[in-house]
């Protein structure tokens, strides 16, 4: 659910105190475990170390962010890639000719006979 329009949206005040310290363009990186917190217009241009339950992810805010949460741009999950057999053999033709894609399969099928 969305948060009521009446209450506006939540902006964590400790963030802002820091936002307000600094100059935007700092190499500072402000370090946060609020994911939940909304991104301000005020925040542009400063850059986050969102915690996604790790490590911190260096998250730098543009103007298309706003009204986003920080814990968007923090993914907390890493996704390790399908695979198997054919997964490996597409790899290995990648690695052997760098410039030139894997040759796919067609109409669906495995490649197997």
């Amino acid at each position: 659910m969305s948060r009521s329009l009446k209450k506006g949206p939540y902006v964590d005040s400790n963030l802002l105190k820091k936002i307000s310290k600094l100059k935007v363009g700092d190499k500072n990186v402000i370090k946060t475990w609020s994911r939940d917190s909304e991104i301000a217009p005020e925040m542009v241009g400063f850059t986050f170390g969102v915690h996604n339950g790790k490590n911190f992810i260096e998250v730098t805010i543009k103007e298309e962010m706003v009204g986003h949460h920080l814990g968007e741009f923090s993914l907390t999950r890493k996704f390790t890639k399908h695979g198997g057999k054919m997964q490996r053999e597409l790899e290995a033709a990648q690695a052997t000719a760098p410039g030139v894609a894997a040759p796919k399969p067609e109409n669906g099928t495995s490649g197997k006979k």
